[in-house]
């Protein structure tokens, strides 16, 4: 059963922006490990069949882990303050 948000769901909302990004991520991580496991399963079988295995995995990892620190360590996702409304019409002359 897929987890239900409490309101409607949009990238404006801080909690609801992580979660989104946290499971990017988790998706991100599976599809570096389904690649790379298959990768190297058939480079052990056959190491002639795939001599690209080390620059695949070597680039990607880099990816993954600049990815990871941005997630749990640089985003920002405090509330954004809403914008003042002194001129509600900006088309109005003064």
């Amino acid at each position: 059963m897929p987890p239900r948000w409490p309101r409607k769901p949009t990238r404006e909302d801080p909690a609801y922006r992580k979660l989104e990004d946290r499971i990017n991520f988790a998706v991100h991580v599976a599809a570096f490990t389904a690649v790379n496991s298959g990768l190297w399963f058939f480079n052990t079988l056959n190491p002639e069949w795939a001599p690209w295995a080390n620059k695949v995995t070597l680039t990607w990892l880099p990816i993954l882990v600049a990815n990871a620190v941005y997630i749990f360590a640089i985003a920002d996702y405090s509330p954004v303050p809403l914008a003042s409304t002194a001129d509600p019409d900006p088309n109005t002359e003064p």
